[in-house]
């Protein structure tokens, strides 16, 4: 949805400067990390994605510049630094019209796509517990809808999975530590080609 008609519930909209920052192979890699598996230490990182403690140090102040990483107030502020994502928005349609932006928002969600993807291959390759296997979903559904019944579609599932995810937070800042483990939630809404615009 164009930023000219944000959703209420939206994370912060990065603009051209930012999505620039954080369109490098590295720094994608860092977020998409911090974001999977929460905070981290730039020589975690390093660990993790084959790099030296000094170039993920780098990035993690390049990516904190623009407001994608932040201190997490988890961890005590010593020798070692822990760092976790922040999130954000693009309007990726714009920016790929936008001459100026075009590359980097062609970079960044084509690694969306594919950090999805990977994922998703992941869980249907590996499976988990019964219970977790039980609660987990993978549907899609398509129905002719106008515009503004996807809108209200859009709003109506954003609104819940923003509800249950922020009681989520508070039960667990409030000591429900329990049983919880790093969920991801992808919603897609998008039209599908009218007849004769699909492209060979």
């Amino acid at each position: 949805m164009s930023e000219s008609n944000p959703l209420p519930f939206r994370a912060r909209a990065i603009g051209p400067d930012e999505l620039k920052a954080l369109a490098h192979p590295l720094r994608m890699a860092m977020y998409d990390y911090l974001s999977e598996h929460g905070s981290a230490t730039a020589s975690q990182l390093g660990r993790h994605l084959g790099e030296s403690s000094g170039q993920t140090s780098y990035h993690l102040r390049q990516l904190e510049k623009h407001g994608f990483v932040e201190d997490d107030p988890a961890h005590e502020r010593g020798r070692d630094r822990w760092w976790r994502a922040v999130g954000f928005s693009v309007d990726g349609r714009d920016m790929l019209r936008d001459p100026r932006t075009a590359d980097a928002a062609e970079a960044l969600l084509q690694g969306v796509v594919a950090e999805r993807t990977q994922v998703l291959q992941r869980w249907l390759s590996t499976g988990d517990t019964p219970e977790w296997e039980a609660a987990s979903l993978n549907d899609r559904s398509t129905a002719d809808l106008t515009l503004e019944e996807m809108q209200e579609v859009v709003l109506a599932v954003q609104e819940v999975v923003d509800g249950a995810l922020r009681r989520a937070k508070e039960r667990k800042a409030a000591g429900e530590v329990e049983g919880r483990r790093r969920v991801r939630i992808y919603i897609d809404a998008l039209p599908l080609p009218r007849e004769g615009e699909l492209r060979p």
